[in-house]
């Protein structure tokens, strides 16, 4: 699974993918890069290490998330800005927001505004699609005089009827509640809009236990558009990663935190996409393996090798 880290530029986005990854890429404060970062991290769970100490396995293997950070997006800019060949590889987005002061960050837009920003960049992901779903009618139209076919047919009156107007309203695709056939139709073109979204507001240390996810959109504005908010201070969360296990606690305990805030910012992550966990567990191996939420147990047993699914046995 991956997930794409995006937002305007400084925002903290390269720093939250450090914590997240163990990664060490710069983070100037005066310079942007322009360089895509990708790495790996680990999905916390703690029953899973509960089943590790228990067992004192020779291999431990939690589940992973790739995460990508994506240089910051530009206000207006054109699509290329968004660098929409490597947005188009990612699972899900990870919309990082400013709601921290910092007089020697200068926000691009002069100011700290979390709920504008938020309208800024789903604003440039909207017109991303908008640019592909309006070529991609064009063509069909000029295909009509040849004849469409009946999967041209349906595909034309689902960008015509329900994606354009969508998108001409200025509405992420991920709002809206499609069947199945018109899902896996609109799947081949890796809308940026359509993906499902996590919003990590990244506030200052003062405001680390205030639950201000929701409140910075306005009244009526989580829900159906941002599902998943996680509040997060990359900076102390970068602190506190570089710390042992007992000074961590110490440090959170001080903060008023019962666990790093970054741990939320995985799982939530692993819940966007509906997934879950299931273990195996021995001395040889303790490990996670990751599955839709609702496949059946003898599918899940396929995750490990298509023999156990062939020869699945059921007792009722």
């Amino acid at each position: 699974m991956q997930v794409g880290i995006i937002g305007l530029p400084k925002v903290g986005k390269t720093t939250l993918f450090n914590t997240l990854t163990a990664s060490q890429q710069s983070t100037d404060r005066y310079h942007v890069s322009k360089v895509v970062n990708v790495a790996v991290a680990s999905v916390p769970d703690p029953r899973l290490e509960r089943l590790r100490d228990h067992y004192s396995p020779k291999k431990f293997t939690p589940a992973t998330v790739t995460y990508v950070d994506i240089p910051g997006i530009q206000k207006g800019g054109d699509a290329e800005s968004l660098d929409l060949a490597r947005l188009r590889e990612v699972d899900a987005l990870a919309h990082v927001v400013r709601a921290f002061d910092d007089p020697e960050i200068l926000h691009p837009e002069g100011s700290v505004d979390p709920a504008r920003d938020v309208e800024i960049v789903d604003l440039e992901l909207i017109l991303a699609d908008l640019e592909i779903v309006s070529r991609r009618i064009e063509r069909l139209d000029r295909a009509v005089k040849r004849g469409l076919s009946t999967d041209e047919q349906r595909e034309r009156a689902l960008l015509t009827e329900v994606i354009l107007p969508t998108l001409e309203a200025e509405r992420p695709l991920r709002t809206l509640e499609l069947v199945d056939a018109d899902e896996r139709r609109l799947r081949g073109f890796q809308l940026l809009s359509a993906k499902p979204l996590l919003l990590v507001v990244n506030v200052g240390e003062d405001q680390l236990t205030a639950d201000i996810g929701a409140s910075i959109l306005g009244e009526g504005r989580a829900g159906d558009r941002y599902p998943e908010i996680v509040t997060v201070s990359a900076p102390i969360e970068e602190e506190i990663s570089h710390l042992d296990a007992e000074h961590q606690v110490e440090f959170l305990a001080d903060l008023g935190l019962a666990e790093p805030s970054l741990d939320r910012v995985i799982r939530a992550s692993f819940r966007l996409l509906g997934l879950i966990s299931f273990f195996t567990v021995g001395e040889d191996e303790v490990r996670a393996w990751t599955l839709r939420h609702g496949t059946l147990a003898r599918q899940a047993g396929g995750a490990i090798h298509s023999d156990i699914e062939r020869g699945f046995i059921r007792a009722e």
